[in-house]
């Protein structure tokens, strides 16, 4: 299985509203995706992706054998942080235990340290979500640290684990 990261196009909408309308998927997100995810909000996203600040976000495809499989992206923060960025992603269920979100992760973090100043990109996933985890681990990232009752996700408190790779 070969995967990759690419720009994203308008045309890739079908294939991620399909897979941003698994409640599995969605339940280890953030709030402020829709559910269900429709084309339209595909589209949406694409388009701001595509019209974003080439410095500040770093947003791609992940393609696995030639198909859509999922989202990865470095958003760099502000501020005293300026030189930070936020790592996110998620593939379609399709695609789980198969190497191809580590790899992924991987090649969006080579490509921003490579073409930005940004000297630390960190995650935040929920403290429940060991494949994610496993996933920063594999790829490089140290945990940091776990935040007690960070967050709260379908109306319960959450853990989140904090990790970093640097530069």
């Amino acid at each position: 299985m070969t995967t990759e990261i690419r720009a994203w196009r308008i045309d890739d909408a079908p294939a991620l509203a399909e897979i941003l309308n698994n409640k599995k998927i969605h339940d280890n997100l953030r709030d402020g995706l829709p559910y269900p995810y429709t084309e339209k909000d595909a589209e949406e996203y694409i388009s701001a992706m595509l019209s974003a600040d080439k410095n500040k976000s770093f947003a791609f495809a992940i393609i696995c054998d030639g198909n859509v499989a999922g989202s990865v992206g470095v958003f760099r923060r502000d501020n005293i942080h300026r030189k930070t960025g936020e790592l996110g992603y998620y593939l379609g269920e399709n695609y789980w235990n198969k190497g191809v979100t580590t790899e992924a992760v991987k090649a969006i973090c080579k490509l921003v340290f490579e073409n930005s100043d940004i000297i630390r990109i960190f995650a935040e996933p929920f403290a429940r979500n060991a494949p994610s985890c496993r996933v920063l681990e594999k790829a490089g990232f140290v945990c940091e640290g776990v935040l007690k009752c960070d967050a709260v996700k379908n109306g319960v408190v959450e853990d989140v684990k904090m990790y970093a790779l640097l530069k």
